[in-house]
């Protein structure tokens, strides 16, 4: 992406925001792998939005009265500079677009003076479903948003703002989207006929990897899904370790990341030729999801949809005797346990903002599943749709979903 698209993805924020407002964003900072080494560093994607920096502990300073923009670079020693080398202040800005690139210490004089003029920050808060996670949050957002507190009057959560930015795909973000998700649909239709000949799933996920990497991806854009059998069932399975058996399906979850953005997009294949029941399964999640992306369109509720998309779940579920009645609550969320769709867009869990309604530009996910563990079948079927001025239209369509 060029300077433009950042900087105009900041002027959109403090338009967004009456009065324009004083905006304070951090990077995140690298985790820990082990001992003395860091996991492969991933921006988080707001930040990435606003500024192009893929960088650790960088901060963003934008006041969006003056529309006067500032990144600050984090503090690296030599010792660090050496083994593992740095941003330069030079190439921050060319990147960004940023008026001006500063260190830590006229940040915190910068601050200071901009607290003068401004009673209230926007910075970006906890998550709102971070109650969920089973993973250790990254601290740089919350130690920025303590700090903000010890300066300004009162400091304020822009997160659903940039959600609902976001949420509306530019021309350019289309683009790069359709790069990432063809070059996913073409690694899908390449490696396919080669999978019956492969023993392990790390074989499966070691011919994606070639595949991205050797034409200049980023690489995954997610830990990628290649479950066999009753693996399948764990939803989030990503261990990719087990034998392939040739009676069993096989799921494959899988997005390429290019230019920044990601592809998301599921199918479930056979190894060998299916029984009569794997067959019936998959053909009622095929059956269901082109129900499902036929519903959508712009104006469609968020409600009707949901509403719409369990209606045709269920009548899945008793075609294949998995329910006693539209009323099995408890037998529904069993067998189809999780959401029918969610955005896409630099993060592979995009936020749509909480819409009321779908709207043009938008980017999500259709991926009813049916996960059968005493039987050892899970089945999902995902594709990326657009939503488009008189419609919808499928990005990952041109791949079969033929199992």
């Amino acid at each position: 992406m060029k300077q433009q698209f950042f900087s105009g993805n900041r002027q959109r924020l403090a338009t967004s925001q009456q009065r324009g407002g004083l905006f304070v964003l951090s990077a995140y900072s690298q985790m820990q792998r082990g001992n003395d080494t860091a996991f492969a560093f991933e921006q988080e994607a707001n930040f990435w939005w606003l500024t192009g920096v893929t960088a650790p502990d960088w901060w963003l300073i934008f006041d969006g009265i003056q529309h006067k923009s500032w990144l600050v670079a984090p503090h690296v020693s030599q010792s660090h500079e050496i083994f593992d080398g740095s941003l330069s202040f030079d190439d921050a800005k060319a990147m960004s677009g940023v008026d001006e690139v500063i260190s830590r210490e006229d940040a915190d004089n910068l601050l200071r003076r901009l607290a003068r003029t401004h009673s209230v920050v926007y910075g970006l808060g906890d998550d709102p479903y971070m109650s969920y996670f089973d993973f250790t949050v990254n601290p740089a957002q919350r130690e920025l948003w303590h700090k903000l507190e010890r300066v300004f009057n009162s400091v304020q959560d822009c997160r659903k703002q940039l959600a609902r930015l976001r949420a509306l795909k530019q021309p350019e973000e289309i683009i790069a989207m359709k790069r990432a998700i063809n070059l996913t649909t073409a690694a899908f239709a390449d490696i396919k006929p080669r999978i019956s000949a492969m023993k392990y799933e790390y074989e499966v996920e070691a011919e994606f990897s070639h595949y991205f990497r050797s034409r200049g991806a980023a690489g995954h854009a997610y830990d990628p899904i290649v479950a066999g059998g009753h693996n399948a069932c764990t939803l989030h399975y990503v261990a990719n370790n087990d034998r392939l058996k040739k009676r069993d399906l096989l799921l494959l979850d899988i997005g390429a990341r290019v230019d920044g953005y990601t592809a998301d997009v599921t199918r479930t294949y056979v190894l060998s030729e299916p029984n009569k029941r794997q067959a019936a399964v998959h053909e009622a999640v095929a059956a269901a999801q082109q129900q499902i992306i036929a519903l959508l369109r712009p104006e469609l509720s968020v409600e009707d949809y949901q509403r719409q998309v369990d209606e045709i779940m269920k009548q899945a579920l008793l075609s294949l005797g998995l329910m006693s009645g539209e009323d099995d609550a408890k037998n529904y969320r069993k067998y189809f346990p999780h959401a029918v769709s969610h955005g896409l867009g630099v993060d592979v869990h995009d936020s749509l903002g909480a819409p009321k309604f779908l709207e043009p530009g938008m980017v999500l996910t259709v991926e009813p599943g049916i996960y059968i563990p005493e039987e050892n079948i899970g089945v999902r079927i995902e594709d990326d749709i657009l939503i488009t001025d008189s419609g919808h239209t499928n990005l990952s369509g041109r791949l079969s979903t033929d199992c």
